[in-house]
């Protein structure tokens, strides 16, 4: 019950901004619902009073709330390349499956892609198949999957992360059975370029991404304007990009991971923030190996707080933060609204203002500068800041 609390208290916050999103085509819709919080959030406290309040700190109170009952119901889930394990976003939506299947009751069945991805759509009409009412499509890279498979199964409803349906064209469609679960990347990557620039000693920071795709170059983009703003006297490394489309193996190959790593360390890197999925444990090992007494080297996570996802005490002492995604919230939140019978579809994006991207305070190494990202932070929410999605721009 403990971990359903958790998710609770993070949804709790967002359920009325999730109401309220959708309906603009391309996905581009952003609904603001006051301040939040960047940090990464602490172990709720469950009070009486039935109402949710978040404090600067990221400290979530909530109420109990009684879990849907999913008795009865189905819910399949796709992975993507990496699939459970990649200490990424896989491993996000998988804790928001694993908790509709204990705690809510739901059955249904999980696939992940061999190695290239190449049986993605297979994968979602196996599970359309076997009759899953919900099917969740964890990765951008399912888009036209979706279409095709959801126009083929017009009563199963289908939850996107990353993107929207689109068509063989590449157009964005607008689908009466898809909710695209979308995220303002480029807010919480900002904030990694500050951390970054604050804590770089040698003046040179890097950057590595999984697969070059306009996703990850918003990764890419908010990292580089971060960095900058925090330091305009900072060097930024040319990003490396682990593989091109439609290889998507970038994102779960930890052995091209450290390549880029240690390339851009030997480079006079001492910070490096990766966007790569599973391929990021190599970056973390390079910061281990290429470390000296002389040279301290950071590394820092993406999606989940990769300090408590590694585990290792010698890894964890080299990563500085994370940019929190919560892709398992709003995975949770598609689910229990399908239990409700709530579930709309259309676009749905969830940035800062919306606590959906974060950073991870895991560790503390970034107590010292939490006033610096916090002020960026609310300088990006009230729109002082406008963060570039493409690098350069």
């Amino acid at each position: 019950m403990k971990r359903y609390l958790r998710y609770l208290a993070l949804i709790s916050a967002l359920a009325l901004v999730l109401a309220a999103c959708g309906g603009e085509e391309g996905g581009d819709t952003t609904t603001t619902a006051g301040e939040a919080t960047t940090t990464a959030a602490a172990e709720p406290t469950t009070t009486a009073g039935g109402e949710t309040t978040t404090s600067a700190a990221g400290d979530t109170t909530t109420t109990a709330a009684v879990a849907p009952d999913g008795t009865g119901r189905t819910v399949g889930m796709a992975f993507d390349v990496g699939g459970r394990g990649d200490l990424s976003f896989n491993d996000l939506a998988a804790a928001a499956w694993d908790n509709a299947l204990t705690e809510y009751g739901v059955t249904g069945e999980e696939l992940a892609p061999e190695a290239g991805g190449e049986n993605r759509e297979e994968n979602l009409r196996l599970l359309a198949e076997s009759g899953m009412e919900l099917i969740i499509a964890n990765g951008f890279a399912f888009a036209q999957n979706v279409w095709r498979v959801g126009t083929e199964f017009p009563d199963t409803l289908f939850a996107i992360t990353d993107d929207c349906p689109q068509d063989d064209t590449f157009t964005v469609v607008d689908m009466p059975n898809v909710r695209c679960l979308l995220f303002s990347e480029e807010q919480g990557s900002f904030l990694m370029g500050v951390a970054a620039a604050l804590k770089s000693t040698t003046g040179t920071v890097g950057f590595i991404g999984g697969v070059e795709t306009p996703l990850i170059l918003k990764f890419q983009a908010g990292f580089e304007a971060g960095a900058a703003a925090a330091n305009p006297d900072i060097t930024i490394l040319p990003a490396v990009y682990l593989t091109q489309v439609p290889d998507f193996t970038g994102f779960n190959d930890p052995v091209k991971g450290k390549e880029a790593a240690l390339a851009l360390y030997g480079q006079g890197a001492d910070v490096v923030f990766h966007a790569a999925g599973g391929s990021g444990l190599g970056l973390f090992e390079a910061a281990v190996e290429q470390s000296t007494d002389d040279s301290f080297l950071w590394a820092i996570g993406v999606d989940s707080d990769q300090y408590e996802a590694v585990g290792d005490p010698a890894l964890q002492e080299h990563i500085l933060t994370s940019m929190l995604k919560r892709v398992d919230v709003a995975v949770d939140k598609a689910i229990v609204d399908f239990l409700n019978d709530e579930f709309t579809p259309g676009p749905v994006r969830l940035g800062l203002a919306e606590g959906g991207i974060g950073y991870a305070t895991s560790g503390g190494f970034v107590d010292d500068i939490a006033a610096d990202l916090d002020g960026y932070a609310e300088q990006i929410i009230s729109g002082e800041i406008t963060v570039p999605t493409e690098p350069g721009a």
